[in-house]
């Protein structure tokens, strides 16, 4: 029972941080398996709709060496590049959707250059056409403000050894409405 109390606090605690509701959050065991779970689980419950998945080509590993592996099993992936500053170019991403597009895959913060990606304005793209949003918010968990409701992301992975927590844990938010995912 205490055990079960400290890992409601804990979803309580993290749902809050990120606008959430705590029924939306999952545990796992770190952001790499988070992004797994959502990648793969995005294409196996939509493919029926599309098979086209837009990212980044500085995306982290974990998730371009994913979406590899679904190139696999017939997926579709667009590397969208990023200019001089690591920002890519939002006219570009739309440029890049098609009508099987079923995903778009791009971090909140790079974690190697610290470039800050504008989700608020990626979310109202994702959501105009009716795409799911997954933002890697590894790196921004407690560093900047974090609102999955106001910037419409589906999917956010999170891990707690960015935020002094235990390694071995991670964290995903799946959105249950506007969107659900």
């Amino acid at each position: 029972w205490q055990a079960k109390a400290a890992v409601d606090k804990a979803r309580q605690t993290i749902a809050a941080k990120i606008g959430a509701e705590a029924s939306e959050i999952i545990f796992t065991s770190g952001a790499t398996e988070s992004i797994n779970l959502a990648i793969k689980g995005v294409f196996e419950l939509y493919q029926v709709n599309g098979k086209h998945i837009i990212t980044c080509e500085t995306e982290h590993k974990a998730v371009l060496d994913t979406v590899e592996y679904l190139k696999s099993k017939g997926a579709e992936i667009t590397y969208l590049k990023v200019n001089s500053k690591g920002l890519i170019s939002l006219e570009e991403l739309e440029k890049a959707i098609r009508t099987e597009t079923i995903l778009i895959s791009l971090m909140m913060v790079n974690n190697e250059t610290g470039v800050v990606f504008p989700v608020d304005e990626i979310g109202e793209i994702a959501i105009k056409n009716n795409i799911v949003f997954l933002s890697d918010a590894t790196q921004a968990l407690g560093k900047i403000d974090i609102d999955v409701k106001k910037s419409k992301i589906g999917l956010l992975p999170l891990s707690a050894h960015k935020i002094y927590g235990p390694k071995g844990i991670g964290a995903l938010y799946v959105s249950r409405k506007n969107p659900r995912v």
